[in-house]
């Protein structure tokens, strides 16, 4: 007999008591213990206590007809491979569709990111123009000092005459300016009489322990090479402008790359960083200014670009108040500017000689501006009728670097010839370090220090002008894989970076200061 449920000869037949019927145990044991009830009748309860196991005989099943002959096995097996075929027919199916679909999709993927991309430069490009139309907005109907110039070399007339160009009319710099720069003189003058060198800054015994504790390349293969930096101190971060035509913003603690600001045509020649602020200053080859600020989302985007210049841009550097700054250029003028606006107050040129501004700096106090010329001529300024003071000759090749002392008695200048140190009191060189091909030099922020690069880097402690500068640390030189451009001094002297040709920023310290840096794979 068979199975009531499945039709078939049971494997273990049981019984009913309750309807007779005969089941196979394993399906009835289910359907009792799911529903209670005789799968037939669907009424009758049932429990496992009314299920009587049947001794039987070995069940033998027969085998079906198709597997009792030659002729029926291989229709089995012709089955088989069609049903086979079948499937993988409709597996090629899928995956052809999945091919197709996947394709229209990265279609439109790209398709939408060269739209993001257009938006993006349309968006740049406005922003652009904006900036330009809000540089051209009138100011203050005041005008400056006579000696406010147009950029064709005219005097701007006291009735606010309009030149060719009306938007590169010269407004001067006021008499609130003015002001102004003078109190934050006499501020930075008296604390400058009661500051000491602090407790934290390095010791000589600390440089002399120096020791590279990393490199990183920062920018492009393509174009490699650093030619210009700055660190700010107060959060430890690094900035470098680059041949390849952009400015890395790089956190030396984490060793990562924070931003990378991009904009100018060619390259990036000057870098500062404006106070503690989220600002930052570009000069380049292009003949522009950028100045650039964080947005909330910690990009950094274009918010001024100032075009009052006719030549390369050598060099920026920021006054004291952090409100402006000043630009030299080889067009052998240099510009004093609004640091909000973007707005140019004054270009200046020296009517007595032609001199193409190479290097630029602010004096610790704010009211001397020192520049260095292509013609090795140094130049001090009055930043308050922006008459020129001062003038240095004496170096051979072009002036590369300009740097204050923290005292403000001395002024470093670096050319071609090596290294000169300028008494500011009596207006005259007392010393000479004779390094060819000198590209920087730098006063650490105390003044205690002296850093130039050259063709290796070197550190001297400041002394008087009748002391000796004493050498405290030669650092290896990168003349066979790329020429340092550029040095400065880490917050309190604990580190000195370096930029180079090869695109490298080197880090020099003491091994044990920073486990980051210990860490730091060399490139």
């Amino acid at each position: 007999m068979n199975c009531a449920i499945s039709g078939e000869v049971p494997v273990e037949p049981v019984l009913s008591k309750k309807t007779g019927l005969l089941y196979e145990k394993r399906l009835i044991e289910t359907h009792i213990s799911d529903y209670g009830k005789c799968p037939v009748t669907g009424e009758t309860p049932h429990t496992i206590g009314d299920i009587v196991a049947i001794k039987t005989g070995k069940i033998v099943k027969p085998k079906p007809l198709h597997t009792a002959s030659i002729p029926g096995l291989l229709g089995a097996f012709q089955t088989e491979w069609d049903g086979l075929m079948l499937t993988n027919f409709s597996l090629e199916q899928q995956l052809h569709t999945a091919r197709q679909e996947l394709s229209h999709a990265l279609y439109q993927h790209d398709a939408a990111c060269r739209v993001i991309a257009r938006l993006k430069k349309e968006r740049d490009e406005a922003r652009q123009l904006l900036s330009e139309a809000e540089s051209q907005l009138p100011a203050a109907p005041e005008v400056g000092p006579a000696n406010a110039t147009l950029s064709n070399g005219k005097r701007a007339a006291d009735d606010g005459e309009q030149g060719p160009d009306a938007k590169k009319m010269r407004l001067g710099i006021s008499a609130e300016v003015i002001t102004e720069l003078t109190d934050c003189n006499a501020a930075l003058s008296q604390q400058r009489k009661k500051r000491q060198i602090p407790p934290t800054l390095a010791s000589i015994d600390d440089l002399e322990k120096f020791t590279q504790l990393s490199s990183h390349p920062l920018h492009k293969t393509s174009k490699p090479g650093i030619f210009s930096m700055d660190i700010l101190h107060s959060k430890d971060v690094i900035a470098t402008g680059g041949i390849d035509t952009t400015a890395v913003l790089f956190d030396r603690p984490s060793g990562q790359i924070l931003s990378t600001l991009t904009g100018h045509s060619k390259k990036v020649t000057s870098i500062k960083f404006v106070g503690d602020t989220d600002l930052v200053l570009t000069a380049s080859s292009d003949k522009t200014v950028r100045i650039w600020g964080s947005s909330e989302d910690g990009n950094y985007t274009c918010r001024h670009t100032l075009k009052d210049h006719s030549a390369e841009v050598r060099a920026v550097t920021v006054h004291a108040t952090n409100k402006y700054f000043v630009s030299a250029s080889l067009d052998s003028t240099w510009c004093f500017y609004d640091m909000s606006s973007g707005l140019c107050l004054a270009q200046v040129t020296d009517d007595s000689e032609k001199v193409d501004y190479t290097a630029a700096a602010f004096h610790p106090d704010g009211l001397i501006l020192g520049t260095g010329t292509a013609q090795s001529i140094v130049k001090i300024w009055d930043v308050k009728s922006q008459a020129n003071v001062a003038k240095f000759g004496g170096h051979t090749g072009e002036i590369t670097s300009v740097s204050f002392s923290e005292n403000g008695y001395f002024l470093a200048t670096a050319a071609l010839d090596g290294v000169r140190l300028w008494d500011l009191r009596k207006l005259k060189n007392f010393r000479t370090f004779e390094f060819p091909d000198a590209n920087s030099v730098e006063f650490d922020h105390s003044g205690s220090y002296l850093g130039i690069a050259a063709s290796d880097i070197r550190v001297f402690q400041t002394a008087s002008v009748k002391a000796e500068w004493n050498p405290v640390k030669t650092l290896p030189d990168l003349s066979g894989t790329g020429k340092a451009t550029c040095v400065k001094f880490g917050p309190d002297a604990k580190y000195v970076a370096v930029g180079s040709m090869d695109r490298n920023l080197r880090i020099f310290g003491l091994p044990s200061t920073d486990s980051t840096e210990d860490s730091a794979q060399d490139s």
